[in-house]
């Protein structure tokens, strides 16, 4: 995702609930959820690492050393302390919002968007990294496109959708901000 200028925050925007950004790795959580917070002035956080700070390891190897179920237990516990605290921009990892809990929580404490990214985007982007443990061993493409399916439908559940996979990040964060806008715009 290229980079361009953001966009300047609408000071009427009016959202009091931290944003919560679900979707696929590589959707661009992160990228676009740090331009997001800095466009409206609010702290981010990427639940991974806040995850991988409080055990004091990876995420890969807490899934080889736990494997995934005791992971998203740990995840569910992390992203719950962080949902009580301050309004934040909060990038959850791509399998975070699956968990009912998770989605529960965010729906009572958050609004939710999906970055949505096609699977060529998606292939594209997460080549660029090798430590993603659901894509270890075998064909990436075809890994992720069964997770695209079979995830697409609980992301869909998210209060907003924007689409992440066309654009350099500042268009992404600008077509974000025109969404909360219009859930602004609704509740006053």
């Amino acid at each position: 995702m290229g980079d361009a200028i953001d966009p300047e925050p609408d000071p009427a925007l009016q959202i009091d609930r931290t944003i919560v950004l679900v979707g696929m790795m590589g959707a661009g959580k992160s990228a676009v959820g740090r331009r997001l917070a800095a466009a409206l002035g609010w702290p981010f956080t990427d639940a991974d690492w806040a995850i991988e700070a409080a055990a004091g390891t990876t995420i890969a190897n807490i899934f080889e050393e736990i494997g995934e179920a005791a992971f998203r237990a740990r995840e569910r516990q992390v992203i719950a302390r962080l949902l009580r605290g301050e309004r934040q921009v909060l990038a959850l990892g791509g399998g975070a919002f699956m968990d009912p809990e998770t989605r529960a929580l965010v729906r009572e404490r958050a609004l939710s968007i999906w970055l949505r990214a096609d699977l060529d985007v998606l292939v594209r982007r997460t080549a660029r990294r090798d430590d993603r443990p659901l894509l270890a061993g075998g064909d990436p493409r075809a890994r992720l496109a069964a997770l695209l399916e079979q995830r697409a439908p609980i992301y869909a559940e998210a209060d907003l959708v924007v689409d992440s996979g066309k654009g350099p990040i500042g268009e992404v964060v600008a077509r974000a901000l025109q969404a909360l806008a219009r859930v602004s715009e609704r509740a006053s």
